[in-house]
């Protein structure tokens, strides 16, 4: 507060203590009168010197309400409120920011932002798309046009976050190396074993680009996609990812994105863990080469698993039950794998291989459940032929036989004239022998079984993650048709992705991704007057964040200097 003197127009000055703040809308500083005085040569007549005494006063008034933790506010009632006024602005992101420091990327985007001279705040900008992807996710215009709920400075123009996202595609590479090793040092990455498995995205667009094409959609959708390559640590942090073109098969994804890792991440030997649809000769003879160790998944169903292996997992011989609901057995024994040689042709190589059976009653309950929901949805397209819908009838299609598909029309009809459409029950005979089995192989050959299974189970975390990042983080559909606009839209969903898994890591685990997105988003405060919040959310999930991470979300009223100084301190390293 301060003493301030307005000259009249008659010649006279009138005093006034008033109160200096900053408009949260005119980013202008603007001052609110706190207590009138009077005029100057009257006061005299009171008073050896008014304006000693009266600034004395605004200096006393300062300390008393610095002192005392209270503040006076002033309300006018018939106050009107301008268009698109929103005094509501969300704290809660400075939990985001702790992290996102914390890994340095704001040390790498200075350093860009000078090294390059572009005139972008590139940092700015990344933690806005980064934060906005975690609390609204939506588009990149979306983003921008949030930027004002957030109590921190992204005061940018919006053509500077288009021409950023190819600075950013273009150090992707680099960026998340340093992140890599910030986690090391900060977080003891483990990568004595690693999770990868490849994912697509589809987009509203039928034209293909160097990324986007027409390939296997795992969405069913019938859209052009790309493919993703993502891999894990041992503790489930995402290390990095790799995109290819939509018409590439998941076996050939794996060699790019491990011999990367393995030179520019320094690893020594790690193991690889994924499920048989990456289950080749050329990722097993890569892995063998280098040193590293492979686990995979390998089927037991259909054409794909052939007879001897089978028998070996239906033999009860050798099983050794674990409990009443688990039993496991293993052997030893030369296996052929077709590798690609220099020229591009398939030879035989023999390997010694471990192959590990384990069956979980769990997971006998789940198959038979999840078989009879596609016999049910079989049945009703029995019935009536005209419900098929390619994505939701996915599965369920192969029980019926006596029935045939158009695919120019998607249509299904009777096979033959006379043909009755039924139930392949033969089928799912067969397919009942193997509820409850997994069939795995690995080079480890001395690993105990029971611990071969365990990491093969961890794949649940790349699973769940691809879940959360298409979802949560709405990484799909993708509208972005430059590649370098594709890379750096999934590089902030990469590390949007990196930020909640460390969260979670630091809370515990205690509560779902969904829970601290929403108490995040929730953090509010809204303004009272000048420059003073109030708070207007905090629950248990904010508490337990608060005591783990280190943010202070919990005060009731605060000053925008108190919230530029909890921001700044999330922004300093410890």
């Amino acid at each position: 507060m301060f003493l301030r003197k307005t000259p009249q127009a008659n010649g006279r000055i009138f005093l006034a203590i008033v109160k200096g703040y900053r408009d949260p809308v005119t980013k202008t500083t603007k001052a609110k009168t706190i207590e009138s005085i009077g005029f100057l040569d009257e006061l005299e007549k009171i008073y050896p010197d008014p304006i000693a005494h009266f600034t004395e006063k605004a200096k006393q008034m300062t300390e008393d309400e610095k002192r005392s933790g209270s503040i006076q506010l002033t309300v006018n009632t018939d106050e009107i409120m301008t268009t698109d006024t929103n005094d509501m602005k969300n704290i809660g992101f400075m939990v985001l920011s702790k992290i996102y420091h914390e890994l340095g990327i704001h040390k790498f985007m200075i350093n860009r932002e000078r090294g390059l001279k572009a005139g972008y705040a590139l940092n700015k900008i990344l933690k806005l798309l980064v934060f906005d992807r975690i609390l609204h996710p939506s588009s990149k215009l979306s983003s921008y046009e949030n930027r004002d709920m957030y109590l921190e400075n992204f005061d940018f123009p919006l053509e500077s976050v288009y021409r950023s996202l190819a600075i950013f595609a273009k150090h992707k590479d680099r960026l998340i190396l340093d992140i890599h090793q910030n986690v090391v040092m900060k977080y003891n990455r483990d990568v004595s074993n690693v999770f990868y498995d490849v994912t697509n995205y589809y987009y509203h667009t039928e034209d293909e680009t160097n990324l986007i094409a027409k390939g296997y959609s795992k969405d069913r959708k019938g859209k052009p996609i790309i493919q993703m390559g993502l891999l894990l640590d041992k503790t489930g942090l995402p290390m990095t990812y790799k995109l290819f073109r939509g018409n590439t098969s998941d076996p050939v994804t794996l060699l790019p994105i491990l011999s990367e890792v393995k030179k520019e991440f320094n690893l020594a030997r790690a193991i690889v863990v994924a499920d048989k649809a990456l289950n080749s000769g050329d990722n097993k003879a890569y892995n063998i080469i280098q040193g590293d160790g492979y686990i995979y998944s390998r089927s037991l169903r259909g054409t794909k698993a052939d007879n001897e292996t089978k028998a070996y997992a239906l033999d009860e011989q050798d099983y050794r039950w674990i409990d009443k609901d688990h039993k496991i057995k293993s052997r030893i024994y030369p296996t052929d794998i077709g590798v690609t040689n220099e020229d591009g042709n398939k030879v035989n190589v023999s390997i010694n291989e471990k192959h590990v059976v384990f069956y979980s009653a769990e997971y006998d309950r789940r198959s038979k459940h999840k078989r009879n929901e596609l016999l049910s949805k079989a049945s009703e397209l029995i019935a009536s032929p005209s419900r098929y819908a390619k994505a939701e009838s996915y599965g369920a299609f192969k029980y019926i036989k006596g029935m045939k598909l158009d695919r120019k029309t998607g249509e299904l009809s009777p096979a033959k004239k006379d043909s009755i459409p039924m139930i392949d029950m033969e089928l799912v005979r067969e397919e009942e022998k193997y509820d409850g089995y997994y069939s795995i192989v690995t080079s480890e050959l001395d690993m105990p079984d029971f611990e071969v299974v365990e990491k093969y189970k961890g794949l649940w975390k790349i699973e769940e993650t691809f879940k959360l990042t298409k979802s949560l983080l709405k990484a799909r559909p993708v509208y972005l048709k430059k590649d370098e606009h594709i890379e750096a839209h999934f590089l902030t969903c990469f590390i949007a992705l990196l930020i909640l898994r460390i969260l979670e890591r630091k809370t515990g685990n205690k509560y779902s991704t969904e829970s601290l997105i929403e108490s995040i988003k929730k953090a509010n405060v809204v303004l009272l007057d000048m420059n003073n919040y109030k708070a207007v959310y905090y629950d248990k999930v904010l508490e337990h964040i608060d005591a783990n991470v280190g943010t202070k979300l919990s005060k009731k009223y605060l000053s925008l200097e108190e919230i530029k100084t909890l921001v700044a301190e999330t922004k300093q390293k410890k």
